[in-house]
């Protein structure tokens, strides 16, 4: 059930990067992802509302809420930093760096005495290497220093909020993610009213941003239920699969060429996936 979930939260995940990247290129980065999370924080609260989840601990040992917190603010710069770097055009830059953000959570997993299995293991480095490889490395024209910072930043603040989204989610995996968009929607309020702006969105960019958010959010949920049924270090490198699905659609609707690395890649993260479900 694990596996599945995790899988299925990638999927959401790549889906949702490649719209809001699509947004981002006609509306600036952070206002995207302010209007995303915001409808994601309506969207569940009208879970929370539904399952009545909201008596879970909050605070004391075990609690969600500092974890949530601070999964809400590390992973709002994460993707204002993956939109920011989608939008500049390199996404054979942005993409594999910021894939590689399952590495963080999978460390600190390692560190605090999981213990995964030698086979297993070998599943995990081979579909990190896949999710690299999907995400078509383009080094090609070099590298440029603008969207390898916003790749590593994409990367260190995905990966440090999937560490504190697994520690919240003992409690509560909805609570946490509703309590992660409350965050972002906090910070973005505040910016949206320094600048007295919603960054130009309009009514007609809705139907996405909906999606978005929706999204963003099931995806967070479901890999937060994923890493209480099953080691966090495989949880986690499944979900990270996520910019296969981006690649994949900018292939089928944008009519972007996949590379041969890519079609390499997508084999691989198959062929990782196999190794960890079936040992």
């Amino acid at each position: 059930m694990a596996i599945f979930l995790a899988l299925f939260s990638s999927l959401l995940w790549g889906s949702a990067d490649f719209e809001g990247g699509r947004l981002a290129k006609r509306l600036p980065a952070i206002a995207v992802t302010g209007m995303s999370q915001a409808i994601g924080l309506l969207f569940g609260l009208m879970i929370v509302v539904i399952t009545e989840q909201w008596r879970a601990p909050a605070f004391g040992h075990g609690g969600y809420f500092i974890p949530a917190v601070i999964a809400g603010i590390t992973g709002y710069l994460g993707l204002v930093m993956l939109y920011a770097g989608l939008a500049s055009g390199r996404m054979g830059v942005v993409s594999p760096i910021s894939s590689l953000c399952a590495i963080i959570p999978v460390t600190v997993a390692l560190l605090s005495g999981e213990h995964v299995p030698y086979v297993k293991g070998i599943g995990i480095a081979v579909a990190l290497i896949g999710a690299f490889c999907a995400s078509g490395p383009e080094i090609s024209q070099g590298l440029p220093l603008r969207p390898v910072l916003f790749a590593v930043g994409a990367a260190a603040g995905f990966g440090t909020a999937l560490v504190f989204m697994a520690k919240g989610s003992v409690s509560s995996a909805l609570m946490t993610m509703v309590t992660m968009r409350l965050t972002t929607f906090l910070i973005s309020s505040s910016i949206a009213l320094k600048y007295r702006s919603v960054g130009g969105i309009k009514p007609s960019h809705l139907r996405q941003l909906i999606f978005v958010g929706v999204a963003d959010f099931s995806a967070n949920l479901l890999l937060g239920i994923a890493s209480t049924r099953g080691l966090v270090s495989i949880v986690m490198v499944l979900g990270s699969l996520f910019p296969i699905m981006t690649a994949i659609l900018a292939f089928k609707i944008l009519h972007e060429r996949l590379h041969r690395v890519q079609y390499v890649g997508i084999a691989l993260a198959v062929v990782g996936v196999a190794i960890i479900s079936g040992s």
